[in-house]
């Protein structure tokens, strides 16, 4: 229990009725810069230039907005990463996709959660984000999946949050929300939401378990 393991109880506050998480870079792990390196010099590109060319580019937001499915993407962005051929595309894109792994830390804290609350992805991610939820094992863990690509609106707008919540049935006070982007974080909060930005997964599960008054440990 929480008085065993040393757990700052925060009082007033009820504990969460649902969480909210992020998928890249927090559900997803962070790929490493090595990774990033070793694309550019596959696609001989200069040294920094391929997150700048891949998502940050108006396809992504396009795709991101579900202006674009993610094979349009791959083809409207391939050109410019010097990819000249569907087939250059395609074997770059499954090396690239072969190389997304989950935070497994993450991944258990999920699964301890279920049952404990609702539970919701809030992602802006390109059409098709139940793929990896579903490849992962962790699917059917989560009550909604809010993916942008197929909804048309991004975080940090609130309506994105706001139709979350309203498909989990709680109010903004009753859920937390987890993300890398602190612009997402700050977002949330303005509606009220408890909102924690993510680092690493030592640091979640410490705020959790403080939010929950409990040890959400394996």
């Amino acid at each position: 229990m929480a008085a065993d393991r040393g757990i700052k109880k925060k009082e007033g506050r009820d504990c969460p009725r649902a969480v909210l998480f992020d998928f890249g870079r927090v559900i997803s792990a962070q790929k490493p810069a090595r990774l990033f390196e070793e694309y550019e010099r596959i696609l001989d590109l200069p040294a920094g230039s391929f997150k700048n060319l891949f998502d940050k580019s108006p396809e992504w937001h396009d795709a991101l907005l579900g202006r674009m499915t993610l094979d349009g993407f791959w083809e409207a962005v391939g050109p410019k990463l010097g990819l000249r051929t569907s087939e250059e595309i395609s074997r770059f894109r499954h090396r690239f996709e072969a190389d997304e792994a989950p935070n497994q830390a993450v991944l258990g804290l999920i699964q301890r959660l279920r049952g404990r609350c609702r539970l919701a992805v809030l992602s802006n991610s390109p059409p098709g984000l139940s793929r990896w939820l579903e490849k992962w094992g962790i699917l059917d863990c989560f009550d909604v999946v809010f993916c942008s690509g197929e909804q048309g609106v991004v975080k940090p707008n609130p309506r994105a949050y706001l139709e979350t919540l309203k498909r989990l049935g709680v109010e903004p006070s009753q859920a937390v929300f987890v993300d890398d982007e602190a612009v997402n974080v700050d977002a949330a909060r303005r509606l009220g939401l408890r909102a924690v930005l993510f680092t690493d997964s030592d640091s979640l599960l410490e705020e959790l378990e403080n939010l929950f008054q409990d040890s959400l440990a394996p």
